[in-house]
């Protein structure tokens, strides 16, 4: 069941996926509300897993991971055992952070982080090409990070210079 979220909801969903640090004050002038109905309304949007979790995003390249890549892997066989099988396994890869069952030519697009270019190299051999039900895989290595946004794009749409409203993109 799809929940109706109003403007005011909207507000408090791009505010805080934009700074999730920021106070239940703050929160609430943003939204144009007083501090008890706004925390009331973020409560609800995590009760209806509209808001599905804090993070704190750290900066690899400052913490000594400089490599990042991606790993488009297909497997021999894509009955659902065998989909559940391989989603099972990756979630014990440190070095896989996101990981994406895909329509098409593969069947998964994994993001990796790691320190080196060696330890990835030795990720995709011994690991992710030995894996049992593996037939391919073929790896990009990133050279820049060209955007960043939210997960989720939320537009604004204007009237006379001020929001009036706040909706999913698209």
């Amino acid at each position: 069941m799809k929940v109706r979220l109003d403007s005011v909801d909207w507000k408090i969903l791009r505010a805080l996926q934009s700074d999730g640090r920021m106070t239940n004050v703050e929160l609430a002038r943003r939204a144009g509300i007083s501090a008890p109905p706004c925390l009331r309304r973020v409560r609800a949007l995590e009760q209806n897993g509209i808001i599905d979790s804090y993070r704190t995003l750290l900066d690899e390249k400052q913490l000594g991971f400089d490599l990042t890549a991606f790993a488009y892997v297909g497997l021999k066989n894509q009955t659902e055992a065998e989909l559940v099988r391989f989603e099972d396994q990756l979630r014990g890869w440190p070095i896989v952070r996101e990981a994406w069952m895909v329509s098409g030519e593969i069947d998964f697009v994994l993001f990796c982080i790691t320190d080196t270019l060696r330890s990835f190299q030795n990720f995709v051999i011994e690991t992710l090409t030995a894996a049992e039900n593996v037939e391919s895989v073929r790896t990009s290595l990133t050279i820049r990070q060209s955007k960043s946004e939210p997960r989720v794009p939320i537009e604004t749409v204007e009237e006379e210079g001020r929001i009036v409203q706040l909706k999913a993109a698209g």
